[in-house]
């Protein structure tokens, strides 16, 4: 899941950081705002959801550079 956060916005986020935890928590906030959470869904994230509703709050990006 990192990987393909990073793949596909690495050239248009400051920082990722992951919190290991117990109980099968499992979020994803981009800020402050939660985008997903098992917790909440009980059940697991599929990566293309995760990466659909961090575009929704940092709204559409443009191509990485050279990728035309």
């Amino acid at each position: 899941m990192v990987e393909a956060i990073l793949n596909k916005f690495e050239h248009y986020i400051d920082d990722v950081t992951v919190i290991p935890s117990s109980g099968g928590v499992f979020e994803v906030t981009v800020g402050d705002k939660l985008v997903f959470s098992k917790k909440d869904l009980e059940r697991h994230a599929e990566v293309q959801e995760v990466l659909e509703a961090i575009d929704a709050v940092i709204g559409p990006i443009p191509e990485p550079p050279g990728e035309h």
